[in-house]
């Protein structure tokens, strides 16, 4: 059973959409809205980094799905979203978009940290980096 507050869950090989996230949050009773972009950087450990790619577990939807609905009942948010890029991205591209929306901004905020953090922990999505100096590190794999 889906909990009611999950609006978009997904993963996708396309860019991320920013606005999508948004509108698919809209309501008239939710005061606040929090929303997390994390983005490609150019850095990690000291070392450049030209790109990346992100690789997903076939069970990596599953696991994205529950840790939402884990978050959207631990916490009173009327509704909540999590979308992760997979395939390669370049320096700047959004790799995950996380938001939930509340009646007052501080549980949207509580329950936006709570979900991205859980997200990078227990989803097996993992970072496969380039660098400048042709090395390459995967992270978050077992």
């Amino acid at each position: 059973m889906t909990h009611a507050a999950l609006r978009l869950v997904a993963l996708r090989e396309t860019p991320l959409d920013v606005t999508e996230v948004v509108d698919a949050l809209d309501d008239d009773a939710s005061g606040g809205l929090t929303l997390f972009i994390g983005r490609v950087r150019d850095h990690d450990g000291g070392k450049g980094v030209d790109g990346l790619d992100y690789t997903a577990h076939p069970s990596a939807l599953e696991r994205l799905t529950e840790v939402c609905e884990r978050v959207a009942t631990e916490y009173d948010v009327h509704a909540l979203a999590a979308v992760h890029r997979v395939g390669t991205l370049a320096i700047g591209d959004i790799a995950v978009i996380v938001a939930t929306t509340a009646s007052h901004r501080g549980e949207a905020f509580t329950a936006s940290r709570a979900l991205i953090d859980t997200l990078k922990s227990e989803v097996p999505i993992w970072k496969h980096q380039r660098f400048g100096d042709g090395s390459d590190e995967w992270v978050g794999s077992p």
